[in-house]
């Protein structure tokens, strides 16, 4: 049951976070640090109401694993955000989703979590799969893709961080710890590179906390009740629906060749899917 409900938070989380950074491509007139302390600041318009309304403790018990996942959260976020400037969203999104590579290693060495040899056969595919899209794709700059990849390092690491806390803290006490310090962190640097919003984009730039907040909410429970290397390969739909954003809405195309990638990418996670589930229904 618990694993039902991990993956139905993680699909929620990938449609939220489609939104956000849907909005985060219309908006790259900003700079990339403004852009995460509007996000963050939507965001906590929510974490800190929650928080207070049901009498939560704001500072949790798991301080320095809070702080720690904060701190990577903050950093792969504003990493991807600038490369967002750079290349195409919808390859933004799919090169940024190896994350989960990272996170099974990082289990393995951190968590001491098993993964099957025929499993990384599976990653393989996937990754394989990102390196079409971007050996196809002729919009992506070097610059683009090593601050996608720096930032799905941190994301590999902000997945082991969460599992560590497990259930020991409320959901919205690591959001919230997150959106704090992203807030310091991005309004800081937002010093050397503001530019004052009108009132359409004051809105729109507060909306990236809003559905950045539902996506990070579903998640952190989607990480709380399922392991790392069942629960982060899902996150590879959000590149399905970042394509269909970027066709649609955004005016970006893409070639045969990044429809194989992404057919690639997609077929890993799947067989990774169902062989997890094929072991426990062995069991």
């Amino acid at each position: 049951m618990n694993l039902k409900k991990a993956i139905l938070f993680m699909v929620l989380s990938t449609i939220a976070f489609t939104g956000m950074n849907g909005l985060l491509k219309y908006l790259t007139d900003y700079s990339g640090p403004q852009l995460v302390f509007f996000r963050s600041i939507g965001s906590l318009f929510f974490t800190f109401g929650f928080l207070l309304s049901r009498g939560i403790p704001i500072l949790g018990t798991n301080r320095k694993l809070l702080i720690t996942r904060g701190v990577f959260g903050s950093t792969s976020m504003l990493l991807f955000f600038i490369a967002v400037h750079y290349i195409p969203i919808g390859s933004a999104v799919a090169l940024r989703y190896i994350a989960p590579i990272f996170a099974a290693v990082f289990a393995i060495l951190l968590l001491k979590e098993n993964v099957r040899p025929i499993q990384w056969l599976f990653f393989v595919l996937s990754f394989l799969g990102v390196l079409v899209l971007k050996g196809f794709d002729n919009s992506i700059p070097l610059i683009g893709l090593i601050l996608v990849l720096l930032a799905s390092v941190f994301s590999g690491l902000v997945y082991v961080v969460i599992r560590k806390i497990g259930l020991s803290e409320h959901p919205v006490v690591i959001v919230n710890y997150f959106m704090c310090i992203a807030m310091i962190i991005g309004g800081v640097l937002s010093i050397f590179y503001w530019k004052t919003p009108n009132f359409t984009d004051l809105l729109l730039l507060l909306s990236l906390g809003v559905f950045g907040y539902f996506g990070q909410l579903f998640m952190t429970k989607a990480f709380q009740l399922g392991e790392t290397n069942i629960i982060a390969p899902i996150k590879y739909v959000e590149v399905v629906f970042a394509i269909l954003v970027g066709v649609g809405f955004l005016g970006e195309t893409y070639t045969i060749w990044s429809i194989v990638g992404m057919a690639m990418i997609i077929g890993g996670l799947l067989l990774n899917l169902g062989f997890k589930q094929w072991l426990v229904n062995r069991k």
